[in-house]
């Protein structure tokens, strides 16, 4: 299969704000977090992308994105029925096509030469199913994830197949039904934020949202783990990194990441290596007072 479209979630309540923040990017431009994640999918080889937003974020949004403006669509998520809906919102915009799926409130920083969207884009083409990107995660963290359980892969170190997906599990319940052979004690594959999905995960989010009662809020999860069972379904292991911007200091993280991945790196070193100095240097003054 061939994947050359993008959904990206933005319509979450405390989520919609974020990718209109602006950050230094490794190239030593300052860019909107929608542009850099438009840009991201571009280099694994999208040529459109959906970007899923509340009711009258449309303007906004395309203010910010530069030169890509020409690739976007903006669908409107008008109920927050939760994040397995937001991406049914993208149905008519994905169609009978698989596509490459990001979160709005996260960066992804590769360790590598390929992006992270390039590297899963090429597993899911290769392998031709649907392929979610997962990190080995400790587990007093599961209650942010979504995790799953399944085998390795004969042959590969990174790949595996899925068979269960739960949503922020506890560490009994991921102990009893997500441990996976050859992970280290007391971690657990957890969600990177990336996924390759196919057009069945549309087909299971319609069938859910159909049965759920009008207040029910639709899981990507559930999703996933009704896919294990109907298809295969991989999972890539991740030694990238990705930085959570909506969480305290999220956005400054992610700037210093950014900043010492990127072609100013000597220059902000310098400048951090600078700040340390002058506060151990106030410290050390108030204590000989």
């Amino acid at each position: 299969m061939k994947i050359t479209k993008a959904v990206i979630t933005a319509a979450g309540k405390d989520q919609h704000h974020l990718p209109l923040q602006t950050l230094i990017d490794r190239d030593g431009k300052e860019k909107s977090v929608l542009q850099i994640l438009v840009e991201e999918t571009i280099s694994g080889g999208i040529e459109e992308i959906c970007v899923v937003v509340q009711p009258g974020d449309e303007a906004s949004y395309s203010a910010i994105i530069g030169d890509h403006a020409g690739r976007l669509n903006f669908v409107v998520q008008s109920q927050p029925l939760g994040y397995g809906h937001a991406i049914y919102c993208a149905k008519d915009f994905t169609q009978d096509d698989p596509f490459l799926h990001l979160v709005g409130d996260h960066l992804y920083l590769s360790r590598q030469k390929k992006s992270c969207s390039q590297q899963l884009i090429e597993v899911a083409e290769a392998e031709d199913c649907a392929v979610s990107s997962v990190q080995a995660t400790r587990e007093n963290l599961l209650s942010y994830f979504g995790a799953i359980g399944g085998r390795r892969i004969h042959g590969r170190q990174d790949l595996y197949r899925i068979e269960t997906v739960v949503e922020k599990p506890t560490p009994t319940d991921a102990e009893q039904r997500l441990i996976i052979p050859g992970l280290r004690a007391g971690y657990y594959l957890c969600f990177f934020g990336m996924h390759v999905l196919t057009p069945t995960v549309m087909e299971i989010l319609g069938e859910q949202i159909e049965k759920a009662a009008a207040s029910r809020r639709i899981t990507l999860s559930d999703a996933l783990d009704e896919l294990a069972e109907r298809e295969q379904y991989l999972a890539l292991g991740k030694s990238d990194l990705r930085y959570d911007i909506g969480v305290k200091y999220g956005l400054l993280t992610a700037q210093v990441a950014l900043a010492l991945n990127g072609k100013d790196r000597d220059e902000v070193l310098e400048k951090l290596l600078e700040l340390l100095y002058v506060r151990e240097l106030g410290t050390s003054s108030r204590e000989t007072e």
